[in-house]
């Protein structure tokens, strides 16, 4: 599934290709009204928004569950759907710990083989089998 946000982009370009714009929209999936549409953060989202980027600076490793209780803590009451829409509206992301690096000095290596090992079939020799006599008499 597309995002309106991004249907909205690619208006411009179907247009430009000598597309209408009642044939554009249906092509793409989108009401005629929705490029005439503008728009608007909801204002009361800017002061929550402008925290939420301070805290994030501040804790770099701290996410939108944890960077809310702060937000409560400086008086905003948000839930948790809120504060997820809005931390994925300002882009912010805790960046991906980077794995630790294993040292191998405390194992002790085994030792490496000077020659390849032959495994092969053991029941197989270059010895001929004993003759099983069939005298049943």
């Amino acid at each position: 599934m597309v995002n309106p946000l991004a249907r909205r982009e690619q208006l411009p370009f179907v247009r430009a290709r000598g597309l209408g714009l009642r044939c554009a929209c249906g092509l793409i999936g989108m009401s005629r009204a929705t490029p005439s549409y503008e728009l608007r953060p909801p204002a009361k989202d800017a002061p929550v928004l402008a925290a939420m980027k301070e805290l994030s600076a501040l804790y770099p490793r701290y996410g939108y569950r944890r960077i809310r209780v702060f937000l409560r803590r400086k008086g905003f009451q948000l839930s948790w759907s809120r504060t997820h829409r809005l931390w994925r509206l300002a882009g912010l992301l805790v960046p991906r710990q980077r794995p630790r690096k294993r040292i191998a000095s405390v194992r002790p290596r085994v030792p490496r083989r000077s020659r390849p090992t032959w495994s092969g079939s053991t029941t197989s020799s270059s010895t001929p089998r004993p003759a099983v006599s069939r005298s049943n008499a």
